[in-house]
């Protein structure tokens, strides 16, 4: 029997109504934190609130398949093509620093170029990009705003935290579990600090053997979805830095990537799996996985990276003055959720601060061309 996919309608997202009230707060302690990073942040830079440490800019290339099943050729892969596309390798983490420090949450940013139609960012609706912001794990650890509050304080505090050992770990995670004694028993954060643990747990592996989810749900067309950006088969086998340990140098993730991409091409998959159950695969619970048995993901297209050269400065200032944001697509993909909805708005806002700080124009580029200079030069 064929699988009944959900049909997006707008009623499925249901609203906090303390949403916009709790989203200024986050906002302002973004912003905040961003002022801050400048001195406190180690490279006398403005940093990112999250994903501060870039691993590299990569230029590639997506080819939407011809062919896919209805179901799946909506909004953008409708249309089979191809388009030039810059990938932000990163750390999850808001801080810099040895990789060490910051654990092994890792990202994949992308950018596609000639993307016709109007995206969701009302300042900037014309740029003919695209993006996903996605991270390497299939949960988040937050299913509301009130809840990200102090969460994000946590994240934002955490290097305090963990330099006392062990007691500062366990105070970490108390307060973590009770919003620093704010939740009332019955409303601990356990199924929250229970996707934070499993995603810490993530072993440290060369950024291009990781898959990368989008983790919250996106509208697909005439149906919901998460869409998830994994290693193709045959060119994760060629992978020759595979397991990392980021306590055997300072820097481990990026000179792996580096060496790879010097000495082969690479290429992902990018998939999208439509939501068959709004109870068992639901949109405002960003804390559970959705099950590949009901509903299994399918390759829409392919995200193809050139054999090059990623290892000169001017490879991580060029990366550090772009932003990625999941609102900057086309209504037909438009992030669902009160998380997601968050995000919009403090990406934003993140984004004009830290470029304000750093004195870098705030424009978006118009092809890959742009950025990096033409292929071979």
């Amino acid at each position: 029997m064929a699988a009944q996919f959900v049909r997006y309608t707008p009623d499925i997202e249901v609203g906090d109504p303390h949403f916009d009230e709790n989203l200024r707060t986050v906002i302002e302690r973004t912003e905040s934190y961003i002022a801050e990073s400048v001195e406190a942040g180690g490279t006398g830079r403005a940093l990112r609130d999250a994903h501060a440490k870039g691993y590299g800019l990569v230029r590639g290339e997506v080819e939407i398949l011809d062919g896919i099943p209805t179901e799946y050729a909506q909004g953008i892969y409708a249309t089979p093509g191809t388009h030039d596309a810059l990938i932000r390798f990163s750390n999850g983490s808001p801080h810099a620093g040895a990789d060490a420090r910051l654990g092994a949450a890792t990202g994949l940013a992308l950018k596609m170029f000639g993307i016709p139609g109007p995206t969701l960012l009302e300042d900037e609706p014309d740029t003919g990009t695209f993006d996903y912001a996605n991270i390497n794990g299939p949960v988040f650890f937050c299913n509301t705003v009130e809840h990200y509050l102090f969460i994000q304080e946590l994240f934002l505090n955490a290097p305090a935290y963990f330099s006392r050992g062990r007691p500062g770990a366990h105070r970490f995670f108390a307060d973590f579990v009770t919003g620093k004694g704010t939740l009332d028993q019955d409303d601990w954060a356990w199924d929250e600090f229970l996707a934070f643990l499993r995603l810490s747990k993530i072993p440290p592996v060369n950024v291009l053997l990781s898959s990368y989810w989008t983790m919250g749900a996106v509208r697909h067309g005439d149906h919901i979805a998460k869409i998830r950006i994994t290693p193709d088969p045959h060119s994760a086998a060629a992978v020759v830095r595979r397991a990392l340990d980021p306590t055997s140098a300072p820097e481990v993730f990026r000179p792996a990537l580096e060496a790879e991409l010097q000495e082969r091409p690479y290429a992902f998959d990018i998939q999208v799996q439509l939501c068959t159950d709004l109870e068992r695969m639901p949109v405002e619970d960003t804390t559970v996985e959705w099950p590949e048995q009901l509903s299994p993901s399918v390759t829409v297209a392919k995200l193809r990276l050139p054999q090059q050269d990623i290892s000169g400065p001017e490879n991580l200032e060029k990366m550090d003055a772009l932003s990625f944001t999941p609102w900057r697509v086309t209504a037909e993909h438009a992030p669902l959720g009160d998380i997601m909805r968050a995000r919009k708005e403090v990406y934003r806002r993140s984004s004009i601060e830290r470029h304000k700080l750093n004195q870098q124009p705030r424009t978006e580029p118009r092809s890959a061309d742009e950025v990096l200079g033409p292929k071979g030069a």
